[in-house]
């Protein structure tokens, strides 16, 4: 079975929901990371075999296949398709999966996959309202009720649940939270993004014009006292806004490819996929997903978790990362180093694929080997992967 290599990944930077410019066309988002992902690898545009692309809410401008859609507003040929991925928060990490398993196959030989959100204009939840509202049903049916009677499936609750089982404190979550912000003000003031994230020319709210490089949702005067000055979401719980994730805009793109392509077009070497797991977990608590998903992904890789450089765990909930570190007896010195979610914001199609396109750059800048990137999905699902960096192909 042939390799499957990253040779490119980027993103861009994420917008706040009601941030300082006007909103984009999430196909347009999506469009500039293909585009910029075909001209750093220098591929030709018309041996792009597949564009495969996640994205959660698939209603409005992000319904009518999607990935098609970025395919043709991109710099792709008329001849590479594009198909669109819902795997929840994880979609865009379930694209790079695909991906990479077409390209081991053999079937295909360059996938580009990433994914993309604009929550500002598609809100969370906007296509289960649509059913509500259009009298067209919910996701729910007889059969799932009869499973779990009387339980609405709720993020919200799962990261309580979470929370609750791993005892994971809110001293101990708005502690985690602060960190994120501190993190990602470090390295955006350090540069570590600037080669990960592609220059959008947007408009601002104000009509004058600017280039968005730097994540909106970081507060970089973040402290303790506001972070506990915060109300819980859930009366009696322990999680708030600080230690959520941010609702936001965004997209990303990574190019896999088999040894065949990197010869033949002379692409650079990345990273390698090492391996990947994706698992079902309890739906009702729905978020502890990542914990056996990354123990199926280092089982299949031979590796320990004391083996893993550095680790991009979602941060849905404070009480995702937290929690999976605790099960895994993991280094919090390894985990998510430039920040997370709570200050980077969460895409929800983009997600994965951003994630990983940071472990990629970050990997290379510490010259460190190992990556993982672990993410929790609604529903009760997970995905995970392991990379390796590499510097040219291994023989």
């Amino acid at each position: 079975m042939a390799n499957a290599y990253i040779v490119g990944g980027v993103r861009t930077a994420t917008r706040r929901n009601n941030g300082r410019r006007s909103p984009k066309h999430p196909v347009d988002i999506g469009a500039a990371v293909v585009g910029e992902m075909v001209d750093r690898t220098g591929v030709p545009t018309d041996k792009v075999d597949d564009l495969v692309f996640g994205v959660v809410m698939q209603i409005g401008s992000q319904a009518g296949n999607l990935g098609r859609n970025v395919a043709l507003s991109s710099k792709l040929a008329l001849e590479v398709p594009g198909t669109t991925v819902d795997r929840q928060c994880g979609s865009s990490l379930q694209a790079i999966q695909f991906g990479a398993q077409a390209v081991m196959s053999g079937t295909q030989d360059v996938v580009i996959c990433g994914g993309v959100e604009a929550m500002s204009t598609v809100e969370i939840g906007s296509n289960v309202r649509d059913g509500l509202e259009k009298g067209r049903g919910v996701p729910k049916g007889d059969r799932l009720e009869l499973q779990y009677p009387g339980i609405q499936f709720s993020q919200f609750d799962g990261a309580e649940l979470l929370a609750e089982k791993y005892q994971i404190s809110r001293e101990a979550l708005d502690e985690f939270g602060l960190l994120s912000h501190q993190r990602a003000a470090t390295a955006t003031k350090s540069g570590y993004f600037e080669q990960e994230i592609v220059p959008l020319n947007i408009e601002l709210e104000d009509g004058s014009k600017d280039v968005h490089t730097v994540d909106e949702g970081i507060r970089f005067e973040a402290n303790l006292e506001g972070m506990q000055s915060l109300n819980a979401l859930r009366e009696g719980g322990v999680i708030t806004a600080g230690t959520a994730s941010q609702i936001s805009d965004g997209a990303a793109a990574i190019m896999v490819a088999n040894e065949e392509a990197v010869s033949k077009f002379d692409l650079p070497v990345r990273a390698k996929i090492h391996s990947l797991a994706v698992v079902g977990s309890d739906p009702v608590i729905m978020l502890e997903g990542p914990i056996p998903a990354t123990e199926k992904v280092l089982e299949k890789a031979g590796l320990s978790i004391d083996d893993i450089d550095l680790y991009e765990v979602n941060e849905a909930f404070g009480s995702v990362p937290l929690a999976w570190a605790k099960a895994l007896n993991a280094d919090p010195d390894k985990l998510n180093v430039n920040g997370g979610a709570q200050s980077l914001g969460h895409p929800l199609g983009g997600t994965g694929a951003k994630l990983m396109t940071t472990l990629v750059h970050e990997l290379e800048r510490r010259q460190a080997r190992y990556g993982l990137v672990a993410i929790c999905e609604g529903g009760g699902t997970a995905n995970a992967m392991i990379i390796e960096r590499m510097n040219q192909l291994d023989s």
